[in-house]
């Protein structure tokens, strides 16, 4: 049952350098055990997240042990840096926690490493899959093994301000291709006179790369982690957002000064492209005289493409290390799929994956909003990318900070597409 005594308090930060990833015997690939109801079995459970979110995972831990009095869950959780340096050094150890809230971008790496479980024996039997749907579950495979499962989702769109809109007399972007998209960011900078403009330079995301590439057929990068583009094809890219750059898009320095708030975070812009989930956070920085926001689809390069998909917010895996492989299955089931997580958690670790889970959280307007939202890209919705490369997030940076050279004027596109190439080279060949 949940140690009481033991308070889900964060644990000491790990000093100095991360160690390296120490590889440990992986899952088996047979049928699942059963859970033994009377073996008393201790499970030690990791997140990140703050005292909010601890007191959240407090709660549906007492709710698992009222179904399985005989597991006793020890839970601790730090920010998301530390959770990360100890998830290393641990790892180094092979002494990783049985069960782990995980994060996307470190899938392949510790999969790869043979730190994870298999899940595999455990879909359909103690893991519900029906609550889940294909391309959810299709999100935490590894070289065609499940690592992970998704706890919650999010997918890329638009959000648009309608009272800002109000102001000018404009309409809402009405869907289309990106130059549809640079037409009517430019239709509303005009409008406003310099007061807001329609958007910004959406070629400096990587993500809208993505979903051109996607739209092609292709991918940023394969499954066996190869490129999934050339120098060509990204050169194209940033040349389209030139005519952005030169006046339709917010000016960069302005974007700069801004810092940390992003300019639709400022009534700057009427548009930002990005994930679902970011729409609470924009309310909330808009402030008094902003009730509302605009959610709609992406610009489209090829009709009908499958070019959307649901990332997830963040998956629970289980550490090959476990003494105790069902039991550790059973917590997992029960914090992506039970009515009571979806209950307690709501969307703070995002929109529920589980049809279950959903149905039994209370979504706010906001919530409802982006659970509409999803339903309504259901036919721009293709199966997840490869999970991510290591490097993954160092290539994404990279790419913001070329983009924000570009828009500046102090680089060209041939020198930003050497530059990128050049540190994609290192992680793939270094």
């Amino acid at each position: 049952m949940f140690n009481k005594k033991r308070s889900l308090a964060a644990v000491a930060l790990v000093t100095g350098a991360a160690l390296a990833l120490a590889g440990c015997a992986a899952g088996g690939n047979g049928p699942a055990e059963e859970v033994d109801s009377e073996e008393e079995v201790t499970l030690d459970l990791a997140f990140w997240g703050n005292d909010v979110r601890a007191d959240m995972y407090n709660q549906v831990i007492e709710a698992f042990n009222e179904e399985h009095p005989n597991i006793t869950v020890n839970a601790t959780f730090l920010g998301f840096p530390e959770f990360w340096e100890k998830r290393q050094t641990e790892a180094a150890g092979k002494n990783l926690p049985d069960v782990m809230q995980f994060d996307y971008s470190y899938l392949r790496q510790y999969a790869e490493n043979g730190l994870l479980l298999d899940l595999d024996p455990y879909l359909g039997d103690i893991i519900q899959t029906e609550p889940l749907s294909e391309n959810i579950l299709s999100i935490g495979v590894v070289a065609d093994t499940t690592y992970a499962i998704p706890t919650s989702t999010n997918a890329w769109g638009l959000f648009t301000n309608p009272t800002l809109l109000a102001t000018v007399g404009a309409e809402d972007f009405g869907g289309g291709s990106w130059a549809d998209y640079t037409d009517w960011m430019a239709g509303v900078t005009e409008a406003a006179g310099g007061e807001f403009w329609g958007g910004a330079d959406y070629t400096a995301r990587i993500q809208n790369f993505e979903l051109q590439l996607r739209a092609e057929g292709g991918n940023l990068f394969n499954e066996d982690g190869t490129l999934g583009f050339d120098e060509d094809r990204l050169a194209e890219f940033w040349e389209e957002g030139q005519e952005v750059r030169d006046g339709i898009g917010v000016p960069r320095q302005l974007i700069e000064e801004l810092m940390p708030l992003d300019p639709f975070d400022a009534a700057k812009t009427t548009s930002a492209l990005t994930w679902d989930n970011f729409g609470s956070g924009f309310l909330g920085n808009l402030g008094e005289g902003y009730t509302e926001l605009g959610l709609l689809a992406p610009p489209v390069t090829v009709e009908g493409a499958k070019d959307l998909y649901l990332k997830p917010s963040m998956l629970h895996s289980i550490a090959a290390s476990t003494e105790h492989p069902a039991a550790a299955a059973t917590l997992v089931d029960f914090l992506i799929n039970s009515p009571q997580s979806g209950e307690i958690f709501g969307t703070n670790r995002g929109l529920p994956a589980s049809s279950t889970a959903l149905e039994a959280a209370g979504l706010d307007p906001l919530s409802l909003q982006i659970k509409d939202y999803q339903s309504s890209i259901a036919d721009r919705l293709g199966d997840a990318p490869p999970v991510p490369i290591v490097g993954s997030g160092t290539i994404e940076e990279k790419f913001r900070l070329l983009g924000a050279e570009l828009s500046f004027g102090t680089i060209t596109v041939e020198d930003a597409v050497a530059q990128l190439f050049t540190e994609i080279d290192v992680i793939l060949n270094g």
